[in-house]
């Protein structure tokens, strides 16, 4: 899939494959000079057959072809491996770094631990917190305009380990450096100012709001430490500002769908995307990140600001229907376009529209092939919810946009299937994806053959069984030519397949294990999407003897698309060396495509 492989920049697997003299040796991975937090490593190489692999004095095992991927421990700092086949010796430096910000030496604070570390802007009365690594028994506190927070020590805490963790099954918190001093404080609306003023002979008093409209700057926090009767000072790298809540911004999404996160980063997880034209208002702000009313983050590059908009609001009173070509279409007029998020459930589509109250009397909704009833309620003041109750279990994609003011939520057909029984498929449209390509080459086998160029290989062999079987292909690329994740997504959308089925052959992150690890596996994110994983996932399985690696709900680029259900399928392991000679051998390449396309047949007859 994706071996973080962009890092792989060892010239001799610039070719698809590499001959090997009879005394050569080739380490794929990890490059020279290779950086990682991981607390061991594997190498992906081959030499040829004959003869012993030893690294560091360590025989490994190989293949029967000569492959290799053993793991091995790694020290933080350098460490430096010497690969060694009959005559030939290559050297590899790796460097583990520091997963934690280190304690310093004497009195000062660890190296980037100062937070916040980026600009915020907070309500008032919102807490405010700060946090800094500083030496034990050191008195540390940050002054923040007029404020001094003491910040205290902490008890150990755990670190949570990356979502890649699931993926080697390594997934549990660590116990974390101590050192860590937290502290938090909050910040009220300033109080109005009260003017005298003179009107002839008479004083009247009255209250002027002076400065309770308008953003307040607090300027930089400077955190202070002291220890052993030394002070040092070191100013915060974010500043903070009070937002007033009679002045917040409104914005509006400019791109088709806004990404909206549970957090201020890429790390956090995604929500429902916001359909060009969303207004909220901004609540809160981090870096480039700014928090909308109903809760969610999204980046500053992909809204505007609406000078003197005041907060969005709407009541929505009757809801639309209308039949299209392969879908029904439900229409919410409403006053201004307002956040909106999804979840799918067994026989459930439910629809909730932030920021409206509803005034809805009548709802219009003839007998319909998709949708058995539709019932609404207004779960929360200014939150309504619309649970479309469905005739069956498969939903085939939605599409969430607005028209000016007007939501329109359009909820695909079923496909119409042909009765041929020589061809099963016909009138299914199909978008296969073959993984990568062009500069993104993807994970690397042992002899440097490269995934980009395996993927596309085996997507035309399924291509060819599909269309022998009906179905009509659409490929987002048929050469090796760069194709964008968004031409990916925008292809599906364009297209409206049926389904779309994305080609990949996997690896793992630095610290799995290589040499062990192999098997199939299917990746989902839409729930409409669960059924093709795991039917799939269980076929291949099962029909061609293979191991499991597993189903995995991912938030990948080829499965978030929900205008189809869409399934990433990881065909195999490069980076093992037994898997590796099974998923290049052109047979099994013909078996593999064969069983796919045979499986999807058995999937469109088991959800009619």
């Amino acid at each position: 899939m994706k071996k973080f492989l962009g890092l792989i920049l060892i010239s001799l697997i610039a070719t698809s494959s590499v001959a090997l003299a009879d005394s050569s040796v080739l380490v794929v991975f990890p490059p020279s000079n290779y950086q990682t937090s991981a607390e061991k490593i594997f190498f992906i190489g081959t030499a040829s057959p004959d003869g012993q692999v030893l690294i560091n004095g360590k025989l490994i095992n190989r293949s029967k072809a000569g492959h290799f991927s053993p793991s091995f421990p790694l020290q933080l700092g350098e460490n430096l491996f010497t690969v060694r086949h009959k005559n030939q010796t290559l050297q590899i430096k790796v460097t583990r770094l520091a997963s934690q910000p280190e304690l310093p030496q004497g009195v000062g604070f660890a190296k980037n631990s100062l937070t916040p570390a980026v600009d915020i802007a907070r309500l008032p009365g919102e807490l405010i917190c700060f946090s800094a690594v500083a030496p034990p028994n050191a008195s540390v506190w940050v002054n923040l305009a007029n404020q001094t927070v003491a910040l205290a020590p902490q008890p150990q805490q755990v670190q949570l380990p990356s979502n890649l963790a699931a993926l080697t099954g390594q997934n549990q918190p660590t116990a974390q450096a101590a050192g860590k001093y937290a502290g938090c404080t909050t910040v009220r609306q300033p109080e109005p100012t009260v003017m005298s003023l003179m009107y002839g002979n008479n004083i009247i008093s009255g209250a002027v709001v002076a400065d309770a409209n308008k953003e307040i700057d607090l300027g930089q926090p400077q955190f202070k430490l002291s220890l052993n009767g030394k002070t040092i000072t070191q100013p915060g790298t974010g500043k903070i500002a009070i937002l007033s809540p009679a002045q917040l911004p409104v914005v509006e999404v400019t791109v088709d769908a806004g990404v909206a996160r549970t957090g201020p980063s890429t790390d956090y997880s995604r929500l429902t995307p916001l359909p060009k034209g969303t207004q909220a208002t901004v609540t809160g702000k981090e870096g480039e990140w700014l928090r909308l009313d109903y809760g969610a983050w999204i980046n500053s590059k992909e809204i505007r600001i609406l000078p003197g908009s005041t907060p969005p609001r709407t009541i929505i009173r009757s809801v639309g229907y209308r039949r299209v070509a392969g879908a029904t279409e439900m229409v919410f007029p409403l006053e201004i376009p307002v956040p909106t998020s999804v979840q799918q459930g067994d026989n459930t589509f439910t629809l909730t529209l932030y920021n409206t109250t509803a005034q809805t009397d009548i709802i219009r909704l003839d007998d319909d092939p998709i949708i058995s009833r539709l019932d609404w309620q207004q779960v929360a003041p200014g939150q309504v919810q619309y649970t479309f109750n469905l005739k069956k279990s498969q939903q085939w994609g939605y599409q969430l946009r607005y028209e000016g003011t007007t939501l329109v939520l359009s909820l695909r057909h079923p496909p119409t299937i042909g009765n041929r029984r020589r061809q099963p498929l016909s009138g299914i449209k199909i978008v296969l994806d073959p993984g990568h390509g062009g500069k993104e080459s993807g994970a690397s086998g042992p002899t440097g053959y490269l995934e980009k160029d395996l993927n596309l290989a085996v997507s035309k062999l399924l291509r060819d069984n599909l269309t022998q079987l009906g179905a009509t292909v659409v490929m987002t690329r048929d050469v090796d030519k760069d194709v964008s994740l968004a031409e990916r997504q925008a292809i599906i959308s364009q297209e409206n397949p049926a389904i779309a089925i994305s080609i990949h052959h996997n690896s793992l992150p630095d610290d799995g294990d290589a040499e062990n690890t192999k098997g199939f596996a299917a990746f989902w994110y839409q729930t409409q999407a669960h059924s093709l994983a795991m039917f799939l996932q269980n076929y291949v399985v099962q029909k061609l003897g293979r191991p499991s690696y597993g189903v995995f709900w991912d938030n990948l680029a080829l499965t978030r698309p929900a205008a189809a259900p869409s399934v990433l399928l990881e065909l195999g392991f490069m980076s093992n060396p037994s898997e590796f000679e099974l998923v290049t051998n052109p047979q099994e390449q013909q078996k593999t495509a064969k069983v796919l396309a045979d499986g999807i047949v058995e999937w469109f007859s088991s959800v009619k």
